[in-house]
């Protein structure tokens, strides 16, 4: 048996050997909302209804669950869209092929200007850039527009940053550029491990930081 869970959309199934006659609910393992499943007799389970001491509570879960997806989809997650900006189209070619790959949505514009515009409205999860690829405006490049993000929007974006200066997954030469992920130019086309590898660190520390926001907040309120 199978199922979609009605708040955040994840596919939930169940193996049919330990389906109950009668109807039963399970927790959906991405967001724990409580998902009604008919039992064999085909009989749905009528959702239980929240006692009064409890509504506050089930608020504040609940908002607190529309800011983590306002704030951060997933950051570089698989499934997300994926902007790929490069002066090489070869290159752009191959990492295109990398993230395609793992599932990513990626789109190549060719004018940098229209890419940043979508890039600062939240279109995209994950951008992909020279430091000098396109220019927005003004001599402006796509990179240097991303290093002027507000820093919500800045910490919701995962930049890959490619070029022959670069050692592939080098830790400071990232942090030197602001980028969360460096890729030598080789490397562009076969870095499928070392692009899923960072960006699930990188989601599990800003998941850690949501989090103590999260606390933070419901704490002053």
């Amino acid at each position: 048996m199978q199922g979609n869970c009605p708040q955040c959309g994840s596919k939930i199934a169940i193996d049919d050997a330990k389906i109950p006659d009668r109807a039963f609910q399970v927790k959906c393992p991405k967001c724990a909302t409580l998902v009604k499943f008919a039992g064999k007799s085909g009989e749905i389970a009528p959702a239980p209804a929240p006692a009064a001491s409890d509504e506050d509570e089930v608020r504040a879960q609940m908002m607190a669950q529309i800011r983590r997806e306002m704030s951060v989809t997933e950051v570089g997650a698989a499934g997300g869209r994926a902007l790929v900006s490069l002066t090489d189209k070869t290159q752009a070619a191959a990492i295109t092929l990398t993230l395609t790959r793992q599932g990513h949505q990626v789109e190549t514009l060719d004018d940098p200007a229209e890419g940043a515009r979508m890039v600062e409205q939240g279109v995209y999860d994950l951008v992909v850039t020279n430091r000098v690829a396109g220019t927005v405006a003004k001599g402006e490049s796509l990179y240097q527009r991303l290093s002027r993000l507000n820093p919500e929007a800045r910490r919701r974006l995962f930049v890959i940053l490619v070029g022959d200066e670069f050692k592939t997954a080098d830790g400071t030469q990232a942090w030197a550029c602001l980028a969360d992920l460096v890729l030598n130019t080789r490397d562009a086309g076969s870095a499928d491990a070392v692009v899923r590898g960072v960006s699930a660190e990188r989601q599990r520390l800003l998941q850690v930081f949501l989090d103590a926001k999260r606390r933070h907040e419901t704490a002053a309120s």
